[in-house]
């Protein structure tokens, strides 16, 4: 019989993780296996050693907060996000804005009282109005907070710049975009 090894975690409650979307969860490549899928390689009447078991209560912690830098690099590598191989070399080097405009970017949404930022520590942290209107932006138009679609864009512009496409097609598939999604907006 051959000698397996397994040692698992299971979550028995998510904590702060139940308001994060699955893929936001913070996974390790060379992390040993925690959903225990070794047991699905048994067979029915399998003998099996066990060694030791023992349970651990212990509780998740949030990811650290933003400050203005990181925020910065963030924005900067949003493409990192993306799945899509080919979005994602399309807006690797660019980001969300450009280097002369995140700074600017942070400082608006300061000043607009979508987020205050601490003098002293420079932490980030949302305001009740910036909360609002994120959750209206989730609700109602979810693939606006993806770096996916500030992707496909550039795309579509690369596309105008190297005339593989017409300008005017590619805003008509912006203005397409943009209308279906107020169109779902007025009929809710």
């Amino acid at each position: 019989m051959k000698n397996l090894i397994q040692v698992g975690k299971i979550c028995t409650k998510k904590g702060y993780l139940e308001i994060l979307k699955p893929k936001q969860e913070n996974k390790k490549e060379n992390e040993e296996e925690t959903d225990l899928s070794i047991l699905g390689s048994l067979k029915k009447g399998q003998e099996i050693e066990i060694k030791n078991f023992e349970t651990k209560d212990s509780e998740t912690s949030p990811p650290i907060r933003y400050n203005s830098g990181s925020m910065i690099l963030a924005m900067e590598n949003a493409g990192k996000l993306i799945e899509d191989e080919e979005l994602r070399e399309q807006i690797k080097g660019a980001g969300i804005g450009t280097s002369a405009t995140r700074a600017e970017i942070m400082k608006k949404l300061e000043k607009i009282n979508y987020i205050a930022i601490n003098s002293k520590t420079q932490i980030i942290t949302p305001t009740e109005k910036g909360e609002l209107i994120y959750d209206v932006v989730q609700k109602s138009m979810p693939d606006m907070l993806n770096p996916k679609l500030t992707a496909s864009w550039e795309k579509g512009l690369e596309m105008v710049a190297k005339k593989e496409i017409q300008a005017e097609e590619f805003m008509k598939k912006l203005e397409s975009y943009v209308k279906s999604k107020i169109d779902k907006l007025v009929i809710r």
